[in-house]
């Protein structure tokens, strides 16, 4: 059984058990999550919502928070001397998926 869910502006296939990073949910570690935004529910069958399956959600537990690797960002014009160079590290909730309601 697995699940579509829509979560941060990005879209994440799940199953039971799985471990995910999402973006900041601000919420504390082992609290719990629960994710309405549910796109797609197959369990044996597949519903698919419009946009979001009915009466659908996924229940989920706060793992940990935390910031990705640092991504470099540089920017260049040639001939003109001008270049910048920047860092940037997104902040992220990991979550463990509990259980697809359906």
């Amino acid at each position: 059984m697995y699940a579509i869910i829509a979560t941060g502006g990005k879209q994440y296939k799940v199953a039971e058990g799985d471990i995910i990073k999402v973006e900041k949910l601000g919420v504390e570690a082992g609290e719990n999550v629960t994710f309405d935004q549910v796109l797609v529910v197959n369990d044996g069958s597949l519903k698919a919502g419009a946009p979001y399956v009915e009466g659908a959600s996924v229940s989920a537990t706060v793992v940990a928070e935390g910031k990705d690797k640092k991504v470099i960002v540089y920017k260049y014009k040639r001939k003109t001397g001008y270049h910048k160079k920047n860092g940037h590290r997104q902040a992220f909730t990991k979550v463990k998926i509990d259980k697809i309601n359906a």
